[in-house]
Formats: structure tokens, sequence, C-alpha cells
């Protein structure tokens, strides 16, 4: 998949311009390991389970199997302005404390149906959110004052959980081999290949 594409899918799937354009090329710098993050292994284990929920298994690999809390973590910790960050890592640790006050137990101990429900109404606050920053459905092009350090307009951190959750599944071996079809670039051109309904779509 196309960079340009994933942005777009971004940006469907989420309402708002993908945060933190430098992930776009942050795989080709030196790798950070999580332990020179402020995030640990139980922070990837919660972001995994909720992008599990976006992102879930069915017949091809889900957000758990591609680990994507890991880089995601990462991404968020090196990519995100200060402010983004802040937004960010105050909503992600607000996470156990709301399902706390709702269910009475961390997000982790949910059962399936507890978890959908819970993360459908994150995803429902976060557009009504988004909408009122007027940054909802904000084509990129005009994303200057949101990516702004001195007048920073950042989305609700939901909305950092999901991107991220797509960005780094679909960049990762798991969403790029199993459920994207890869075709290794650069290659032999062939503007003519066989598609059959259903078939899964082509990464690059």
């Amino acid at each position: 998949m196309e960079r340009r594409q994933l942005l777009k899918m971004i940006m469907a799937a989420s309402g708002v311009a993908m945060v933190g354009g430098n992930a776009l090329a942050y795989e080709m710098g030196s790798p950070v390991a999580l332990s020179a993050t402020q995030f640990n292994q139980d922070d990837v284990m919660l972001f995994n389970d909720i992008a599990e929920v976006i992102l879930p298994r069915t017949d091809t690999p889900g957000a758990k199997d591609a680990n994507v809390g890991l880089m995601a973590l990462i991404l968020a910790n090196d990519c995100y302005n200060t402010k983004e960050r802040e937004q960010f890592v105050k909503g992600f640790q607000s996470l156990n404390k709301l399902t706390q006050n709702k269910y009475g137990k961390p997000f982790l101990l949910l059962s399936t149906e507890q978890k959908s429900k819970f993360v459908k109404g994150l995803d429902k606050e976060a557009k009504t959110y988004n909408k009122k920053q007027e940054i909802y459905y904000v084509p990129a092009t005009s994303f200057d004052r949101y990516a702004s350090e001195e007048n920073p307009v950042v989305p609700h951190f939901f909305t950092m959980i999901k991107q991220l959750t797509i960005f780094t599944f679909f960049t990762s071996k798991e969403g790029a081999t199993k459920v994207l079809r890869y075709e290794a670039i650069p290659g032999k051109y062939n503007g003519e290949l066989d598609y059959k309904k259903g078939d899964r779509a082509w990464a690059t």
C-alpha cells in the first residue's frame, strides 16, 4: 500500500488528518527501544488490547498479532509534538481509571462486549470533540494550524490511538503480507495483475 493511500485510509477511519507526520519517515531512522520512552510493557499490552477492538483478528491477523502497541507507543513518544504527546499520554493513562469507574475493573479484565462498548463510546466522544475543534474531516493541506507548536489544535486522544493502530498495523509484516497482499517494490511491472472479488488489496 502506498503511503498516500494509507493516509487516506487513516483520514477516512478517524475523520482527522494523520497526527505526527514524522511517523511516515520514522522507519528509515535508527530504531528506538521502548525503554528509551516513557512507556513500558504494561502500556504495550493495554494498547494492543484496545487496538484489537479496532482491528480484530478474523480469518486474518489482528492488531495483537502484529504487536502494534510497541511501535505505536514509540511513535507517539518520538513523532508527536509536545502538545500532541501530552494529550495522548494524559488520555491513554486515564483509560483504566475510566473503565474502573464504569465497570469496576481495568480495561484488560473487561469482557469482549464491554471492551467493544467502551471503545465505541470513546470513538463517538472523539468525533464530537474533533468537530468542536473544527478539525473533523479538514483536509491535511489546511492543517498548518493543527500542526503548529505555537497555536496547536490537538485531536482527541482516542483519535490518535486509532490512527496509530491503523498506521502501525498496515506497515507491519502481518498487515502487509497477511491482510494485504504484498508485492516487492522495486520489481517487475505488471499492469494487468489478476484480481477476483474478495481478494485482499496489494501492499507495496
